[in-house]
């Protein structure tokens, strides 16, 4: 394994790679609604959900995407003393509009100063062949993630989470996202050299601990996952956050939240199936602390981080270690 101290992909790691100097993502809300919850497939969102679509709500407020980058830049500038930034559509559901709005927002986002990509998180079912030619176009020029929302590989989990799309689903547009891109290398993400992506970068979301699934389910996932040449993960803890219909399940007994010490024993089951080629986005859940119900522990990212890293360590463990194909 290449990186010892970390055991794993991370995505810190992977944007110095190309650009030889820390790249900051600055999050972006567009204004943009969810089928799950404007009548479309649901009105009732995934059971776990807040109102925001996990967003920061900005556009609502009349904070164009111009603005909203500027405020971000300047925040990160601040903190990181970053100069160059990728762009983070996360609110809802960022392909759920025409290709001429998704065309406005994109360009909007990429004439900023400092900009040398983007990521666009999405549904599996809120991509078609038009849209994927859409993004791909800019793959030239900048750094493209296409983040698809799954959580799960198992259709069951999917249903009784109100998801809205199965496996399937995700798997097509996964395959719709991959013909579109040229593979030049093994590692299977953009050259180190030029700082351009070869084509679009596909991320999948995955929560753990979702109601009814056990540790192997959550471990065939990463096995799933692994298997269709995707490019990154984000690894997410199911939190309860207020006002939600998990809340409800929560304080009925009907889910349980995972301990610290599952979750982090899980994370690195989960790590150690994936390819180690693969860029781990993300490791933990970031909620907020005025809508979180539980677990309390959730707060404390830093610890969990911590953990992480030491669980690894004590297994003398890394990235791909247990991955095997298998479907």
């Amino acid at each position: 394994m290449e990186d010892k101290k970390r055991r794993y992909s991370d995505y810190n790691s992977y944007l110095k790679s190309l650009y030889g100097e820390r790249v900051q993502k600055i999050i972006v809300d567009a204004g943009l609604n969810c089928p799950n919850r404007d009548g479309t497939i649901s009105r009732g969102g995934c059971i776990y959900c807040n109102g925001k679509g996990s967003g920061s709500g900005l556009w609502s407020k009349g904070v164009s995407i111009t603005e909203q980058i500027e405020l971000g830049r300047n925040a990160m500038t601040r903190r990181y003393s970053a100069k160059k930034f990728l762009i983070y559509f996360q609110s809802y559901t960022n392909t759920y509009t025409s290709c001429e709005r998704m065309k406005e927002m994109y360009d909007e986002a990429l004439r900023a100063d400092g900009v040398v990509g983007m990521a666009i998180g999405t549904r599996p079912d809120c991509i078609d062949q038009d849209k994927i030619d859409l993004i791909d176009s800019y793959a030239d020029k900048y750094l493209v993630w296409l983040e698809y929302g799954l959580q799960s590989s198992h259709d069951r989990t999917l249903e009784l989470i109100n998801r809205g799309h199965d496996f399937a689903c995700f798997v097509k547009s996964v395959q719709m996202a991959k013909e579109k891109r040229q593979i030049s290398d093994s590692h299977g993400y953009a050259n180190s050299g030029d700082h351009k992506s070869n084509g679009i970068n596909v991320c999948a979301h995955v929560i753990l601990g979702l109601p009814g699934e056990t540790r192997e389910m959550m471990i065939e996932t990463a096995q799933r996952i692994g298997e269709l040449g995707i490019h990154g993960v984000k690894i997410h803890l199911l939190y309860v956050v207020k006002g939600t219909f998990l809340e409800k399940m929560f304080k009925n007994g009907s889910y349980a939240c995972m301990t610290q010490n599952d979750y982090v024993e899980t994370v690195c089951d989960f790590i150690e199936h994936l390819p180690a080629n693969i860029v781990i986005q993300r490791i933990t859940g970031d909620p907020h602390p005025d809508e979180l119900a539980a677990p309390e522990w959730a707060l404390d990212k830093h610890k969990t981080f911590n953990m992480i890293q030491k669980t690894f360590e004590k297994r003398d463990s890394w990235q791909g270690k247990l991955y095997v194909k298998k479907f």
